[in-house]
């Protein structure tokens, strides 16, 4: 008794451990309304629904025991149910009570997971727009239309159960009889399963009658578009009426059931139901595929064309893509003299050669400091002021890293290495001369453009554990010169342990009992979980949807996690669908779990970014700012949570300067977009424009090419504008179809502006791979990508950027090496491409006076009226055979340098950077003069350039 008793405790105090840390994290972030509102609305939905189910089935139930006959026949069945009555009668309402009560719970606890769907039907607002078909107002289909399925839902297991407990209640008692003489039911007993029979045929007609409405939200195959939704041509001329007749027939069939109450018999309501099952499958299934098959397949352009604009138009609006400018754009430059354009670059972009999602290893290298402190895998692009003058900047947080622990403990684990230091930032745009990144921001504690700010990380994206701060236990603040500095955590963020309670709470909650004893823990000792920015803002408003990308600013001298938040619905009539998983995802998302969006199976057909949530660093204050003031969605769920989002107007000038367009959003759009771009039915069902987002032509992981930030401008536009950019290819095929921006810079009339640049069909425009094998076929290039991967560097190819520029594309991309002992990227070469004219050099500026011949030196593409198709295209680089000795021995001591570099022989590794100087310099200057075979620079072609031959990957003081 004494163990039975404790082990009742034992689940009692885990159960109320669970449930009192979640109103303590709750209450520590200042948002207890939410955990409240969403606790009572799930335990009064638990109890309405629990209770009506249990009071369904117990009374049905009890009035077939009520009805039971008097005297039972005399028959072998019935004298073996003597037996089993004759058991239960000591313990009939018992029984009665445990079969109410489990029904009751199970029902109660199916209802209380829908209190979503509640609290939309309770404080729903109208969106102002009407569905074409039925003319009502959308929010019906959002708010109203899933509540009301639900009730049927419920409705229809509580007539199914109370329908098998009154059976089985009536067979028990002798009311129904399988093999006894005589009638097979009781004239009570048909009457009391009659009309439960007709509550379920009559919830049947009520279903048909709400299946009307759900055709503008059903989803269908359609070879125009996968996930369809809304009335095609059979939808309103054969299912539509359909459903109106089988609900008349279902209503007749319900009321023949009613009348056995004075017939006391099944001969009508059984040829009744037996016509309704006949119509289903005649009107509701024969008839369909028989208009589909003889009217609507013969010409099924002219059928179709009406409901495909209907879908067009709202799948536009739904997906915020209604107001896209779809510009021609020729995709050839009508510029002759290509030099004129060289200056136009710089006005037309501000090209980012550092790519964030690659040099994480490099700033960890250089800006580590310590080994317990670790940035993400891939940074972020956000804009800073220099000079009075916004620049993309890449951006990364020094956050704790316990894998780096020299000894790894519970103290050392929770206590002491709690947070993170300082914020790194580099120049987007430029790197320095051994290609490392151009640090506006570094070291420990952090200095340099950024100003004066709360450097202390205690929330960020790789802080997954829970730390105890605040007691008597010093922290590890950061390391200098003069040894470790230490530091006791100042806010009120968290929790408080100083009373046993919580202690013992969090002890069974997080498994570990020496939070309950542990003489680390006293007065002031508060514990912080929960410490990653997307779980904080979905956990105080678990009715959003988180992008996958939350980035750091610093922001009035804090650092802000920024977070984007979208509302979702799929109810939007006519709107096609989409699954959040599968249009987000991309070369990224493939290879970091972190960067993919929050709830990836939620399938949606509206979505709006309406809100911007903040997380400070520091103290871990979650924000929420409505972003989108006209969102109906949003409004709904402020109803239902009022005084948990504040108004835009609150959003600081400062705070409105780093916030960006989302990349999840925009990813959805224009994956929608690949067919959406067009406004006529008939190209729509051609299927002659579709495009689709290319493969990442940079890696070999087979995903779409991520969207990349930049600053450039449209050509329609001005100047430059803080963008996020894209590119199409043609549907199977690799060359380009259109390119798409959206202006990213918040706070602009501007904002949110989506531009799509469509090339014509008749011309070849080279997409993102074609371009990138051109820069792998180039001879000039392959030889120098050679030489680069010598001994055991690797070459990592950076984000291919694109550009619109007078007409044409300009393409540049990046290329890191990892040389040799280094194991990080470092910036070597830029490679650029223009009209089919390609440059592969150490700089963007020299790739792009190359490319526009400012120097006077192009490689040019083969001449399309030169038969033998050489054009102007330069002998390989081994024409010249001095150039090509001096490149050998270049060769030679890479490798030598790389071996002693791996080995940590400085003397040798300083000699070999010496004989790979002297190399250089010859090469140089056998270039510059002509070759005797009348080759090199002086018959017109290129031969190698110091910029072709292979470069160090670092130095001594490099690692």
């Amino acid at each position: 008794m004494t163990l039975g008793v404790l082990a009742v405790l034992g689940m009692a105090f885990t159960m109320f451990a669970g449930f009192w840390t979640d109103w303590l994290w709750y209450r520590s972030v200042n948002y207890s309304s939410v955990f409240t509102t969403t606790l009572w609305t799930k335990i009064g939905l638990f109890f309405v629904f629990g209770l009506l189910m249990a009071l369904a089935v117990g009374f049905n139930i009890w009035l077939a025991h009520r009805l039971r006959p008097p005297l039972s026949a005399m028959s072998m069945e019935q004298q073996s149910l003597d037996r089993y009555r004759m058991g239960i009668a000591p313990y009939k309402k018992w029984l009665l009570l445990a079969i109410t009560a489990l029904v009751g719970l199970i029902a109660g606890a199916s209802a209380s997971s829908q209190w979503r769907t509640w609290l939309m039907w309770v404080n729903g607002v109208p969106f102002g727009e009407k569905d074409p078909q039925f003319h009502l107002d959308v929010g019906f289909y959002a708010f109203d239309l899933p509540w009301y399925r639900f009730l049927l839902g419920f409705g229809f297991a509580a007539a199914i159960l109370s329908v098998i407990a009154a059976a089985l209640t009536h067979y028990l008692y002798g009311g129904l009889r399988i093999t006894s003489p005589g009638a097979r039911a009781t004239a009570a007993a048909t009457g009391h399963l009659s009309v439960l029979i007709g509550i379920f045929v009559a919830l049947k007609a009520v279903a048909y009658w709400l299946d009307r409405y759900g055709l503008a939200v059903k989803s269908s195959d359609f070879k125009a578009t996968d996930n369809w939704t809304g009335l095609r041509y059979v939808d309103a001329n054969a299912y539509l009426p359909a459903k109106t007749i089988l609900f008349c027939i279902a209503v007749i069939c319900a009321l023949l059931f009613f009348a056995t109450l004075w017939r006391r018999t099944w001969q009508l309501p059984v040829i009744g139901f037996g016509l309704m099952v006949l119509s289903a499958i005649l009107i509701g299934g024969l008839y369909p595929a028989i208009v589909q098959k003889f009217q609507v397949q013969p010409n099924e352009q002219a059928k179709e064309a009406p409901y495909v604009e209907k879908n067009l138009k709202a799948t536009r609006d739904a997906y915020g893509i209604d107001g896209t400018q779809v510009t021609e754009y020729p995709g050839t430059s009508k510029t002759e003299d290509k030099t004129k354009l060289r200056d136009d670059v710089d006005a037309t972009a501000s090209i980012r050669i550092l790519d964030p999602n690659i040099v994480s290893p490099t700033f960890q290298q250089l800006q580590q400091i310590r080994n317990y402190y670790a940035f993400p895998t891939n940074l972020d692009v956000d804009r800073y002021a220099k000079d009075g003058k916004d620049q993309d900047t890449v951006i990364g947080l020094r956050e704790i890293n316990l894998n780096g622990i020299p000894k790894r403990n519970w103290i050392n684990d929770h206590f002491r290495y709690t947070h993170g230091y300082g914020v790194v930032a580099a120049e987007g745009t430029s790197a320095d001369s051994q290609g490392r990144p151009d640090f506006t921001e570094s070291d420990l504690p952090s200095k340099g453009d950024l100003g004066t700010y709360e450097q202390r990380v205690y929330y960020g994206e790789k802080t997954t554990m829970y730390s105890i701060v605040g007691g008597p236990q010093k922290e590890i603040d950061y390391s200098d010169d003069s040894g470790e500095k230490t530091y006791s955590y100042k806010a009120d963020s968290g929790v408080s342990l100083s009373n046993p309670v919580n202690r013992a709470a969090y002890a069974v909650a997080f498994g570990e009992p020496q939070i309950l004893y542990s003489g680390a823990i006293g007065d002031g000792s508060r514990i912080l979980y929960n410490r990653t920015p997307k779980e904080r803002v979905e956990a105080v408003a678990p009715w959003l949807t988180i992008d996958g990308d939350a980035y750091p600013a610093v922001v009035d001298g804090r650092i802000q996690w920024i977070v984007d938040a979208y509302t979702t619905t799929n109810g939007y009539p006519y709107s096609s669908r989409t699954t959040l998983g599968d249009t987000t995802a991309d070369s990224l998302t493939a290879t970091n779990d972190n960067r993919a969006v929050v709830a990836q199976q939620n399938q949606v057909n509206y979505i709006r970014n309406s809100v911007k949530a903040t997380v400070d660093a520091y103290t871990g204050e979650v924000k929420l700012f409505q972003w989108d003031t006209k969102d109906p969605v949003l409004k709904t769920w402020m109803k239902a949570f009022p005084n948990t989002v504040e108004p835009k107007s609150e959003i600081s000038k400062s705070l409105m300067d780093h916030l960006r367009y989302p990349q999840d959003l925009f990813k959805v759009q224009r994956e929608l977009l690949t067919r959406y771009h067009v406004k006529d039915a008939t190209t729509f069902l051609s299927g002659s424009e579709v495009w689709q987002v290319p493969d990442d032509p940079t890696n070999k992981s087979g995903s779409a090419t991520p969207p990349y930030y930049l600053s450039m401008k449209m050509p329609d536009q001005a100047a430059q504008a803080f963008s996020l950019t894209t590119t199409f290819t043609p549907n199977g095929r690799d060359n380009l179809s259109g390119f798409m921006a959206v202006d990213a810079e918040a706070g602009t009339s501007d904002y949110g502006k989506i531009r799509i640049l469509k090339l014509p069909t008749n011309t070849t425009v080279n997409g993102p791979s074609q371009v990138q094998s051109q820069f792998n076929s180039e001879q000039d290039i392959a030889e120098t990508i050679r030489l680069l991967r010598g001994g055991d560097s690797e070459v990592e190819y950076g984000n291919l950027l694109a550009v619109p520029l007078d007409g044409g594309l300009l393409y540049v991309e990046p290329v890191y090496v990892r040389g040799g002992g280094l194991k990080y990227p470092l910036l070597r070469k830029v490679l650029v491409s223009y009209g089919g004219t390609t440059a592969f050099e150490d700089t963007l500026g020299e790739a792009l006076n190359k490319v526009f011949g400012a120097d006077g030196a192009t490689t040019q593409p083969p001449d399309e009226g030169d038969e033998d198709g050489g054009g102007t295209t330069p002998p390989p680089t081994s024409s010249n055979p001095t150039v090509q000795e001096a490149l050998d021995d270049a060769q030679k001591a890479f490798e030598s340098g790389q071996d002693a570099l791996k080995k940590g022989d400085w003397e040798a590794y300083g000699k070999a950077q010496k004989d790979l100087e002297d190399a250089l310099r010859r090469a140089e200057e056998a270039q510059s003069q002509p070759d005797k075979t009348g080759g090199g620079a002086g018959s017109g072609g290129e031969s190698a350039s110091p910029s072709s031959s292979p470069k160090p990957s670092g130095s001594p003081t490099g690692t």
